[in-house]
């Protein structure tokens, strides 16, 4: 059972897909948020599995909570479902930990998928999000590199594998009996390797080079 906490301003809206969700075989919704800080202080309570998101709230906006959530309870996964695809929301949230980002004018049946997803580690990104994503996949140089370019060590290669399947900092530094510590300094040279900006370009360069 995949444990849910829906945050949202718009209390009909929440209350509306907290029903829907609830319908749904596997999902169960633990609480509701009206704002950040409020799913700050029920994050801590309800210790739900998967929270999704909204971006602009009064009092403590997603971006905040969700930065906050994830320094917090790293293993907790967080989906923005909000109204606004502007750039700033997206790299913002993506930045402060969110493995997903949809619209709110998502199918019912594609948020429930995306919850399921981005439960087991998944990254998920609405079409309109992706491209917004994939452009930043150019390195910072103004010269393109080519693959052969890219000279990952073996152990940066197997860390962004794994990454790949989904796989958070503590899972990889299990899998490999590293510490914790050391897989994120593995994880910042993979960034500036590629010259991307966070997890998500990383697993999507991965996706297209990796095999």
């Amino acid at each position: 059972m995949i444990r849910l906490l829906v945050v949202d301003d718009q209390d009909i809206f929440r209350q509306d897909l907290a029903i829907l969700l609830s319908a749904e075989a596997g999902l169960d919704v633990v609480g509701q948020a009206s704002h950040g800080r409020e799913a700050i202080a029920l994050t801590q309570h309800l210790q739900p599995d998967v929270i999704l998101m909204d971006v602009r709230m009064p009092i403590c906006d997603g971006v905040t909570a969700t930065r906050e959530i994830i320094q917090r309870y790293p293993w907790i996964r967080i989906l923005v479902l909000t109204t606004f695809d502007d750039d700033e929301y997206v790299w913002q949230s993506l930045q402060a930990g969110a493995l997903g980002y949809l619209l709110k004018h998502t199918p019912i049946e594609q948020i429930v998928t995306a919850i399921r997803s981005v439960y087991l580690g998944y990254c998920q990104l609405g079409p309109s999000i992706v491209p917004k994503v994939v452009a930043q996949l150019k390195p910072n140089s103004s010269r393109p590199k080519h693959d052969s370019d890219y000279l990952l060590s073996q152990r940066e290669l197997e860390i962004l594998k794994l990454m790949k399947q989904g796989k958070n900092n503590r899972e990889i530094a299990q899998e490999l009996h590293l510490t914790e510590g050391t897989v994120r300094n593995y994880v910042s040279q993979i960034f500036s390797q590629l010259g991307v900006r966070d997890r998500i370009q990383a697993v999507l360069w991965a996706q297209q080079h990796l095999p």
